[in-house]
């Protein structure tokens, strides 16, 4: 059964740092696809980041790219999206999104598996 739960959203300040981390579990994450998407209020979801892990592939939004990274723990069977420079615009619900199989490229990848969600709020 393919679980993912997301942890480490919250509030911070515009310029500050959260770190978001997604454990997995009921796969083999080394042979799949991991994407970060996040949905703010009234508007369509979007993918922030994603990761083929067995491919070593990355892809980050292009009003993210620079600022995020995202980025894999093997011993964990976790992947992690490090936010740095938050801007108010990056709030929004934060999901993990899974793609249990392999992918040269993550965004050609077919996420069919989500988490709860984490809430990231950026306001002074």
């Amino acid at each position: 059964q393919v679980q993912l739960a997301e942890s480490g959203g919250g509030l911070v300040q515009p310029g500050g740092s959260l770190r978001l981390s997604c454990a997995t579990s009921g796969f083999i994450i080394n042979y799949s696809a991991i994407a970060w998407f996040r949905q703010a209020p009234g508007k369509e979801r979007e993918r922030v980041s994603c990761l083929s892990i067995g491919a070593e592939d990355r892809n980050y939004l292009d009003s993210v790219r620079g600022r995020f990274i995202i980025s894999k723990d093997d011993a964990k069977d976790t992947v992690y999206l490090q936010m740095n420079d938050l801007k108010p615009e990056d709030t929004a619900v934060y999901y993990c999104a899974a793609a249990p199989e392999f992918f040269r490229y993550c965004a050609g990848a077919q996420y069919n598996y989500w988490g709860q969600g984490t809430q990231v709020t950026v306001s002074s």
